[in-house]
């Protein structure tokens, strides 16, 4: 039975545009789902309930966790903050490796009950400095992500999206001003033939238009890439991703090639080889990318922050925890005085942790 918050919520989902006949286009994703009555996108979670698009999760909230920031991936965002991650049921696309499945591809609009003021107030009572949408895809529960975020800004806390980045520009309009930073989540270098094979999504091409669109409306961008061995690590694509990210977004946007680890329908492939993650580091660098890391490859000296003028550790890393600040105030290199663009700077409780690794 629903709760009287759930029963007096207007979960309309504003993404979207009515049709002839009853039924609705969804706004929210680069699928752009005609929807009839009765029925729901995609996704599951966005149904056209008597000609209007209602978003079915908004208020349940399938998974929550307090995570260092630099787990999201973000490096270059206030560094050493907390932040409460939530995520809802259902996702816009099929990865074939996801290690939420339970949750992205659930059918059921399932979760407990967390209107946005609760859940803002779980951030503050944890003590952290922001608020993430991961998890699953939170394009698909952008309403619900936005009064969140809303209500984030009232307390002081930033707010960022994990996403695949598979958005439309009514989307990217809509959070501007509400999201402050956002981890887009590319898969095999975004390789059409990969994305179709493995995501079921069409290509790469929403996905950049969206990185395009955030950066210009003044989101901190970074890029992870999910390398994943034998079908997902195309150097010709994950060169052409270089490319673009330095010509198109800078050649500050942090990069984070990220190691593939077995799950779900692919349990039959090894972890990424380390060499492979590093050959591809190097093509970056070749293309002129500045802040390339290895993610998920705890303790290698590619998880560092590197000053692009003399080479010395600016942030020394260690998986999501910083050993050692060597930024001045002004988030310069203390070796040069080379300007190393990230936002923020660690709390002035938070203390670098001498973290070594398991023998």
């Amino acid at each position: 039975m629903a709760s009287a918050f759930l029963e007096g919520v207007e979960a309309e989902a504003s993404l979207s545009e009515a049709l002839p006949g009853g039924k609705v286009r969804c706004l929210a994703c680069a699928r752009y789902c005609v929807i009839p009555s009765g029925s729901h996108g995609f996704c599951f979670v966005r149904a056209n309930e008597g000609g209007h698009l209602r978003l079915l999760t908004y208020g349940r909230v399938a998974a929550v966790q307090v995570d260092p920031v630099e787990k999201k991936p973000l490096s270059h965002f206030h560094p050493g903050t907390r932040v409460l991650g939530i995520g809802t049921a259902g996702c816009n696309w099929r990865c074939a490796y996801c290690q939420n499945w339970q949750i992205s591809q659930e059918r059921e609009p399932l979760g407990r009950e967390l209107p946005p003021a609760e859940v803002v107030k779980w951030a503050l009572r944890e003590h952290c400095q922001g608020v993430t949408f991961t998890y699953n895809e939170p394009t698909i529960f952008a309403e619900f992500a936005s009064d969140i975020m809303l209500e984030a800004h009232r307390h002081g806390l930033f707010a960022n999206f994990v996403t695949n980045g598979y958005m439309t520009p009514e989307t990217v309009e809509f959070l501007r001003g509400k999201l402050d930073a956002i981890s887009v989540d590319l898969k095999g270098s975004g390789e059409p033939g990969f994305l179709r094979k493995y995501v079921q999504a069409r290509g790469p091409e929403p996905i950049f238009d969206t990185l395009v669109r955030l950066k210009a409306a003044g989101v901190h961008v970074e890029v992870t890439d999910l390398i994943v061995p034998r079908v997902g690590e195309d150097p010709g694509a994950f060169r052409k991703l270089a490319r673009f990210l330095v010509d198109e977004l800078g050649p500050d946007t942090p990069l984070h090639l990220l190691r593939f680890h077995p799950d779900y329908h692919m349990m039959d492939l090894p972890e990424t080889p380390v060499g492979t993650l590093e050959r591809l580091h190097a093509i970056a660098r070749e293309e002129g990318v500045r802040y390339a890391y290895l993610g998920n490859v705890w303790g290698h000296p590619l998880e560092h922050t590197y000053c692009p003028k003399c080479g010395a550790i600016a942030v020394e890393r260690y998986g999501f925890f910083l050993r050692s600040w060597n930024l001045d105030e002004r988030n310069r290199c203390r070796a040069c005085g080379e300007p190393i663009p990230i936002v923020g700077r660690p709390p002035a409780n938070y203390r670098p942790r001498d973290v070594m690794p398991l023998a």
